[in-house]
């Protein structure tokens, strides 16, 4: 009687993309839509590691995006916490 082996699968093969920068790219995306106050730094500090991790291996690409996605994040919070302590936008149309 011979086994069967019909039910073993080979291990999957792995993709070179980092999960830190695939996080990064994801907070960065979702912070910019809803909690940039939280999500900035997070992108910040996950495509940093992710940077960090992918350096010598090259594809830093989503690591960037997600960075640069984190430091927009907190620009955006730190403009509307400025515009609200001075009173808000107004604006005026001549007339």
């Amino acid at each position: 009687m011979t086994p069967d082996n019909s039910s073993y699968s080979a291990p999957a093969a792995r993709s070179g993309t980092n999960g830190f920068a695939v996080a990064s790219l994801i907070c960065g995306i979702i912070g910019l839509l809803f909690f940039g106050i939280v999500l900035g730094p997070v992108a910040i500090v996950l495509g940093v590691v992710g940077l960090r991790q992918l350096s010598a291996k090259g594809g830093t690409g989503m690591a960037k995006a997600g960075l640069v996605l984190g430091v927009i994040d907190l620009l955006i919070v730190v403009v509307l916490v400025i515009a609200a302590a001075s009173g808000g936008f107004s604006w005026y149309v001549g007339g």
